[in-house]
């Protein structure tokens, strides 16, 4: 073969040799050998790449071929009556680009007037699609959408909510291909106003699951309804899963944590325990809970939501102290009364509770636990109305979060001394000294905390002060909490728990999970009080935590959030300054607020 012309890789060349290899040249002067059956032969040669195609009488060969599969030679004689490399690669070159005709394998097909006529109709149709996009494209340009753009409309929204990853509609416009950038021409055309679209975005269910509760198995429980029991919470708490009963003996006190049994309905491997493992956590959004286990179970487990409940029963005798001495867990029956938390401070049988929480809280602050208590807010979503509420630092909050605590903590040690796989909760201690005191140094020390680990074995908990700890008294809320409980349960009835390996594979899944669900949930409560500030406005205090540079980070109280000021001198830490928001970039979730006055703490 010499000077043959070849089409390799759809482009004339050039080819020369025999055997298994071709040397071939480009048209761009390139040299490279290549298999034969890599290229698709024109013409033996000799041939140039200076190629002019010949005239010839193609509608004619189109009608007498119609239907029929000939070689190109015989295509480029039919049509320009020869073979030349010309004639040869025109030939070619119809069967790329004259619908008329087409490459099948080495030969060339005419296709027929049905086929011909179907290709031209969708040709058309492409063009006037084509077409109506761009008009589409210049009304949204415009901001003036047709009703005839809700395709449109629809290939952004679901950019917005990551349903999608690319948009023709942006990449026309010249806009990024981003869900932010979508959200933001919906809030220009009007179609978005204050829709959240962070859950979805993150690719959560925003349903709750539907599946059957099983009837509570029969089993020894011990019946503990004598003592009244109460589960304080926030008002509209919905998934009351914890309570409080305690009384002073001679040695110290007696404290009992009731957990809502959720293990004795969800057995490891069954279809909740799945959904539950796929959701990882409640979703709690300014809008409304979306649990992670049927409404259903929470009916038929929550503690004081009939008169007697189910429980898994924390038993922990205390020294005066704050000593553990001894530590029991088993099933129960309980008798519970739900309260807010201002209604815990008025009720005498919790009078013992404050005073075990004083000990607990002074203990666990000698073993090196950080006390932060940074303000707190809850938003509410009613309609289009944005509710802030401050909650209140009650007492009473302190002494219910001690005692979770110390059930955390007898329970990974009752797993440690049973040997037990269990889900500890493990936290590093932090990478520097805070030397910043107020609200600044509870930022900071925020800040220096490690991110919570959960393991398989026991390890510290230093922002606790805890030598071991294990979340337990969620398993309404929390999967590893359900997890614990499993486990527990297993070890109480003498069957086998879940293994290491089952285990660690379920703290993988939930743990990815719930890292979506924080994120969801971060990123909602920030979206709704920016919505907030662009309905209201704001101007208030706000405290300096921290200085970057030029720059400072003002903690507002009343909006429970953090926003990043200039300065306009070096201010002191803690300094109270009265801001002003000046506006909010919603698909980015940026606020801008500027300073008004100063006054040094």
């Amino acid at each position: 073969m010499q000077d043959a012309l070849v089409i390799y890789k759809g482009k004339p060349a050039l080819a020369r040799g025999a055997g298994d290899k071709l040397l071939l040249e480009l048209p761009s002067g390139e040299r490279l050998r290549v298999r034969p059956k890599d290229v698709l032969l024109l013409h033996p040669g000799p041939a140039l790449l200076q190629l002019s195609p010949p005239q010839g009488e193609v509608e004619t060969a189109w009608a007498l071929l119609e239907g029929q599969t000939v070689s190109l030679r015989e295509l480029a004689e039919l049509v320009y009556g020869q073979y030349t490399p010309e004639a040869a690669y025109a030939a070619y070159q119809l069967t790329q680009n004259d619908p008329r005709f087409v490459l099948e394998g080495s030969g060339a097909r005419a296709r027929t007037q049905a086929e011909l006529e179907a290709i031209l109709r969708d040709k058309r149709h492409k063009e006037e699609r084509e077409q109506a996009f761009l008009q589409g494209v210049q009304r949204l340009r415009q901001k003036a959408p047709a009703p005839e753009d809700a395709p449109l409309l629809a290939e952004l929204q679901a950019l917005a909510l990551g349903k999608r990853k690319e948009s023709p509609v942006l990449r026309a416009l010249g806009h990024p291909e981003t869900p932010e950038s979508a959200h933001r021409l919906l809030l220009d055309l009007g179609v978005f106003r204050y829709e959240n679209p962070h859950p979805q975005r993150l690719g959560l269910r925003l349903f709750p699951p539907e599946l059957a509760i099983p009837p509570l198995p029969p089993e020894q429980r011990t019946d503990l309804t004598a003592q009244l029991a109460y589960a304080i919470d926030d008002p509209g708490s919905q998934d009351p899963d914890d309570a409080i009963f305690v009384e002073p003996v001679a040695s110290g006190y007696r404290l009992l944590v009731h957990v809502a049994d959720v293990a004795a309905l969800v057995t490891p491997g069954s279809p909740l325990d799945q959904e539950a493992m796929r959701r990882g956590a409640n979703l709690y959004l300014p809008e409304g809970t979306i649990p992670m286990l049927p409404f259903a179970l929470t009916e038929a487990l929550g503690l004081g939501l009939k008169e007697v409940s189910p429980a898994l029963t924390f038993e922990l005798w205390l020294s005066k102290e704050g000593e553990l001495l001894q530590q029991s867990v088993y099933p129960s029956l309980v008798r519970v009364q739900r309260i807010t938390y201002q209604e815990a401070l008025e009720v005498a049988a919790l009078q013992a509770l404050q005073a075990v929480a004083e000990v607990l809280q002074a203990r666990r602050v000698a073993q090196g636990a950080l006390d932060i208590a940074l303000p707190e807010v809850k938003i509410r979503v009613e309609g289009e109305a944005v509710h802030i509420l401050p909650l209140p630092p009650y007492p009473s909050r302190v002494w219910v979060r001690e005692a979770m605590l110390l059930a955390g903590y007898a329970a990974a040690q009752l797993a440690l001394q049973a040997d037990l796989p269990f889900p500890f909760a493990t936290q590093e201690a932090p990478s520097f000294q805070v030397e910043a005191s107020g609200l600044a140094g509870m930022w900071a020390q925020r800040k220096g905390l490690k991110r919570t680990q959960l393991k398989s074995t026991p390890a510290p908990h230093h922002g606790l002060g805890l030598p071991f700890y294990a979340q337990v008294t969620s398993p309404l809320r929390r999967y590893l909490d359900l997890v614990a409980h499993q486990q527990l349960r297993a070890w109480l009835r003498g069957q086998k728990p879940l293994s290491q390996a089952e285990l660690l594979e379920r703290v993988g899944a939930a743990e990815a999970m719930a890292d979506l669900v924080r994120e969801a949930e971060r990123k909602s409560r920030d979206h709704w009080i920016l919505v907030h500030l662009l309905q209201k406005g704001y101007e208030g205090s706000g405290t300096l935590v921290e200085r970057r540079g030029l720059q400072g980070l003002f903690f507002m109280n009343e909006l429970g959030l953090v926003t990043q000021v200039a300065l306009e001198q070096n201010l002191p830490l803690n300094t109270v300054a009265q801001l002003r928001f000046r506006g909010a970039e919603l698909p980015r979730l940026e606020h801008h607020f500027s300073l008004l006055t100063t006054e040094v703490g």
